[in-house]
């Protein structure tokens, strides 16, 4: 089996979701398939910082970082003079040749731009509205990353069950377990965070409901406000002054830090440094901070919508994401009660072990296999 990837998203996008998936699935396949043969396309001067088998070629596709993946690149004449026998795009799609010289498969992580329109950008929107419905009846087969998303697909572009594909994701090896007092020091040098911390690591889009988030933490009892910070991580992004602004009207913005980027060498020692994560989202296709967050052995509280119940199970507390008193109440029971704790990190630990990239790999292989068949 010889499978060209589009690996561009592992350059551009690494550390968003596609990126990371992307990255990883790469790596991984590296380490489990010495067999069949892969060509990565890739950007230029692009190393993957891990060592490529003999069976992975790459070639280089020109940079155009104004359109990046968004608009189609010369693909098809590359795969005719490969022998490609599949050809797979991890970024939704976007970027799929438009004539096919082989079977094409694609990695659709969610539809949240048909189902949450409001909370996606225009470039974005106009992309799933414009250019999903061509790119799908070119697919011979899709790759999605829960069972939720597989029902959410099919029934939004009429595509067989049968041709779509679960693969599930999980956390890097970077979250693990690690001296707390070493890192509450560092994040404390580095970010300036000295309390006890409520964490929150993700987008700033609407529909991971951090206005829900501020509003439950500001109704904390006094008690346990007044010597804990909220502290929510991550590219501000457009929404970041409504947030801002909610905590002014709350009046806790000297307890709600929004730290902006934080580097991914950094992401572990924030999450081991947090007594909680909560992930309160509307909608999401995976979600994999609450498993990062377990990965580091700690508590979660996490939405009880969409895919995340499916992922999670009964490793964490779910609550209702519009219901902040729900919340509030999960977040003072959690808090005060250390052997509930102690049960949530080792729950959650065990269930982050449950995923890895190399069955995600596997699974992927076998869905290359079923749709060049």
């Amino acid at each position: 089996m010889r499978t060209g990837i589009d690996a561009r998203a592992a350059k551009w996008y690494r550390g968003t979701g596609i990126g990371t998936y992307t990255y990883q699935l790469i790596n991984s396949i590296n380490k489990v398939d010495i067999e069949n043969n892969y060509l990565l396309f890739t950007p230029e001067n692009f190393n993957m910082n891990y060592k490529l088998n003999d069976n992975f070629k790459t070639k280089n596709i020109k940079e155009n970082k104004e359109n990046c993946f968004w608009e189609e690149v010369n693909i098809p004449n590359l795969l005719m003079g490969e022998n490609i026998e599949l050809y797979h795009v991890p970024q939704n799609g976007v970027g799929l040749p438009k004539n096919k010289t082989c079977p094409f498969i694609i990695t659709l992580h969610d539809v949240i731009p048909l189902k949450m329109p409001e909370t996606v950008s225009e470039r974005y929107l106009e992309i799933f509205n414009d250019e999903l419905p061509k790119i799908i009846p070119l697919c011979d087969g899709i790759i999605t990353v829960s069972n939720y998303s597989k029902e959410d697909i099919s029934k939004a572009f009429n595509f067989p069950k049968e041709k779509i594909f679960v693969t599930y994701l999980a956390a890097e090896d970077i979250y693990k377990p690690l001296d707390k007092l070493f890192c509450k020091n560092l994040i404390k040098a580095k970010y300036l965070i000295e309390d006890n911390y409520i964490l929150y690591i993700g987008g700033f889009s609407p529909r991971k409901n951090i206005i829900g988030l501020i509003e439950a933490f500001s109704i904390l009892p006094e008690e346990l406000l007044k010597s804990r910070k909220l502290v929510i991580a991550g590219n501000k992004g457009i929404s970041y002054e409504i947030y801002k602004k909610r905590a002014e009207t709350l009046h806790i913005q000297d307890k709600v830090i929004f730290t902006g980027f934080i580097p991914m060498e950094d992401i572990p020692h924030l999450y081991n440094a947090a007594e909680l994560f909560v992930y309160p989202s509307f909608y999401e296709g995976f979600g994999l901070p609450p498993l990062e967050a377990m990965a580091c052995g700690i508590p979660v509280i996490a939405s009880n919508a969409t895919s995340i119940p499916e992922i999670l199970e009964d490793s964490c507390i779910l609550i209702d994401p519009y219901n902040a008193y729900q919340l509030r109440d999960s977040i003072v029971k959690v808090i005060s009660d250390l052997s509930l704790q102690q049960s949530l990190i080792q729950k959650g630990f065990l269930k982050s072990q449950c995923y890895n990239w190399d069955t995600t790999a596997i699974n992927t292989i076998e869905a290359y296999k079923k749709v060049i068949k």
